[in-house]
């Protein structure tokens, strides 16, 4: 595991199974309401991103269950991808902050807004 910041897919994936588990079309519609409408994942791209994540000990399966004749796995975020996910959520919390300060200094944004 790396402390490179995040991808967004990544991000949002990890925030998806922060408040329970999900089976992967779950965490499909979960990150489409997460990110309201932006991020569409696709079957594909989610399973890489799972993968990826279960490498790295970020994640687990809780769970499997057969439905309609077919395996569902159920996955859930490990004490290390809680951690990680906070890690990131502050990082980008702290650049998010600092680009509303300067814009604020600038006019650009007037006091008290959002950034």
């Amino acid at each position: 595991m790396t402390d490179s910041p995040l991808r967004e897919p990544t991000f949002l994936v990890l925030t998806a199974l922060a408040e329970s588990p999900q089976h992967g079309y779950a965490v499909i519609e979960d990150v489409l309401r997460i990110s309201d409408g932006r991020v569409r994942l696709r079957a594909g791209t989610l399973y890489a991103v799972l993968d990826r994540l279960r490498a790295d000990g970020l994640i687990e399966v809780e769970r499997e269950e057969v439905v309609q004749s077919r395996l569902r796995r159920y996955y859930r975020l490990t004490a290390l991808g809680a951690r990680r996910l906070a890690d990131e959520a502050a990082r980008l919390r702290r650049n998010a902050d600092a680009a509303g300060a300067r814009l604020r200094r600038a006019g650009l944004l007037p006091e008290g807004g959002a950034a």
